[in-house]
């Protein structure tokens, strides 16, 4: 049977998680269609049928999947289960909101955080914080996988795929869409950001992320921060790098004042470099840093944004 993925979007475009995900699918099996549930999201299926590896592109059209509420996704999802040994979406704070409704509805276990596909029915996924993988083995006759989008390169493009328009409805599902605030950024996205400079709680407070912002701009990254930075209040919650946050693996990450607790270390340590700048020389961030300077960080970080 063929492999559905579901696809992340803003009705407009595709999320690069869907591009990552259509790859894991295409390591199952070679008939790989994308669901793109939304309201006026014309664009974004042409996108996904471009995706190189993608067979067909279903298009469920509906007010009622407009924002892309996980109790709608989900009734559209169910709709066109029956059609699919695999059904994968990625493992974001969307794709994880759906997933276990999907699993419930279906009564089937779920796998989450697929980092690796070794057969249609055999994955690996990080446990204990990432520091042992598990391969486990599906026995379920259809298989829901979450996918670590950091652990499969991104589709490219090429495909030629047909998008076919489904009746699909959410509506019998007693939600309302209310409302929602969104932060507003022209840095690149965490989760896809290239380079990605993070604050702990060494910084002392959420004015002196002002200086990793100067470094930013240098070099274009994202900025992102421990989950102890967060807590204190230092920055919002969707800069939180880490078990509980986002995860990610850009080229080059720069860690400051963090000390590399496991659970931040779980959302980061995949990055092609690492590099730390931290007061003490031994903090376990150190243990994965390919480059680490031991230092004040208010004297390095300016003058390392000095030299760039």
């Amino acid at each position: 049977m063929a492999i559905l993925v579901l696809a992340e979007h803003d009705n407009k475009s595709l999320k690069s998680s869907t591009a990552n995900t259509v790859t894991a699918a295409a390591k199952i099996g070679s008939d790989v269609h994308v669901l793109v549930a939304g309201k006026g999201c014309d664009e974004a299926a042409k996108a996904a049928a471009g995706l190189a590896g993608v067979t067909k592109v279903l298009q469920a059209d509906d007010a009622a999947f407009e924002h892309g509420l996980a109790e709608h996704v989900t009734e559209a999802l169910k709709s066109v289960a029956g059609n699919y040994s695999h059904i994968l979406v990625p493992a974001t704070g969307y794709g994880k909101n759906i997933l276990p409704r999907l699993a419930a509805l279906l009564d089937v276990q779920p796998i989450s955080d697929v980092m690796a596909v070794e057969n249609e029915t055999t994955f690996k996924r990080p446990v204990y914080a990432g520091n042992a993988i598990a391969t486990v083995q599906s026995l379920n006759s259809k298989h829901l996988l979450s996918i670590r989008t950091t652990g499969f390169a991104a589709a490219g493009a090429g495909g030629s795929a047909a998008v076919e328009k489904i009746s699909a409805s959410g509506s019998s599902i007693n939600v309302t869409f209310v409302g929602q605030e969104l932060s507003k950024s022209e840095r690149p996205e965490l989760a896809a950001a290239k380079v990605v400079i993070s604050g702990g709680r060494g910084l002392g407070s959420g004015e002196n992320f002002a200086m990793l912002e100067k470094l930013a701009d240098k070099l274009g990254a994202a900025i992102g921060a421990s989950r102890a930075a967060v807590d204190a209040g230092y920055v919002p919650n969707d800069y939180q790098v880490g078990q509980t946050g986002k995860v990610v693996a850009p080229q080059l990450y720069i860690a400051v004042g963090i000390s590399g607790a496991i659970q931040h270390l779980a959302g980061m340590k995949d990055s092609k470099v690492i590099v730390a700048i931290n007061k003490d020389p031994d903090a376990p961030i150190f243990g994965v840093a390919d480059y680490g300077i031991v230092g004040d960080l208010f004297q390095i970080v300016p003058e390392l944004t000095e030299k760039i």
